[in-house]
């Protein structure tokens, strides 16, 4: 039964995700498209270079090197921001839905009405989860291969797949907290608002600590600067994507915990 309510949770989301799938791959041949126009651009890295400290801090622009290499373009045009951004709200907007939103549309009596304890059906929901979002990082990374191949990027597949797995791991952290939140309270809004917030605050720690010295303490909460930036250049932090991890772990337990401890409501 447990196999089967992972099942449903996964191919009730299965339009969503074909859409996001679609969106990585045209956003990534589009920005890949665009990389022949500037290799090798001398004038280029100048313009880059003009550019304020706190825009180049924050988005990660030339820390690993030549903005004109295939590495470094796509750190700077999609693992920056855009990548994790696809991932994360995917992510997130389906942790909110899979029980803080089926208790609110008053479709929870059904999923519960499986043999299972309530915080098993968390964790269920959690597994298909963590299924989205690997699905769109799997994509992902067989896009950027093809895409190395088409328009000669020069990329390593080996930091392409650290990079998409820390990716991952920061979309199973937010996902599982949006569902965690959900799951302790009936909120579909605060399941979002968590996360989100949390998201926001700590991506901007990352980007920022090295500039405000008042933020460089906080950078060891942030999951972004824990699985370290530029990673098609630097490569992906591995002890900091294990910790991100165990974090994601720790929050869908604690959502697995908290649900026993409340009423559901109804419609």
């Amino acid at each position: 039964m447990s196999a089967e309510l992972t099942r449903r949770g996964f191919l009730d989301h299965r339009r969503a995700l074909v859409g996001w799938c679609l969106g990585v791959i045209g956003y990534a041949a589009l920005v890949a498209s665009i990389f022949p126009s500037i290799k090798g651009s001398a004038d280029f890295n100048k313009l880059i270079e003009q550019y304020p400290d706190a825009l180049k801090s924050l988005f990660g622009i030339g820390q690993g090197g030549d903005i004109t290499s295939g590495a470094g373009f796509l750190d700077a045009e999609l693992f920056s921001l855009m990548i994790p951004l696809f991932v994360l709200v995917l992510a997130i907007g389906s942790g909110a839905r899979t029980f803080a939103g089926e208790e609110e549309a008053g479709r929870l009596e059904l999923v519960l009405s499986y043999p299972l304890r309530r915080r098993d059906a968390v964790i269920e929901k959690g597994i298909a989860l963590c299924g989205e979002v690997l699905v769109v990082c799997v994509v992902g990374f067989l896009t950027l291969l093809v895409l190395n191949q088409a328009v000669s990027l020069d990329l390593e597949t080996g930091k392409v797949a650290g990079a998409m797995g820390g990716v991952a791991a920061l979309g199973l952290l937010y996902g599982w907290l949006a569902l965690a939140v959900g799951a302790a309270f009936p909120s579909k809004v605060l399941a979002i608002a968590v996360p989100a917030g949390y998201a926001a605050a700590a991506y901007l720690v990352s980007g920022l600590h090295s500039l405000a010295g008042w933020l460089d303490p906080l950078r060891f909460l942030s999951p972004f600067w824990l699985v370290g930036s530029s990673p098609l250049q630097n490569g992906t932090d591995g002890w900091g994507v294990l910790v991100v991890l165990a974090a994601a772990a720790m929050a869908l337990g604690a959502g697995s915990a908290l649900v026993e401890r409340r009423d559901l409501q109804g419609p």
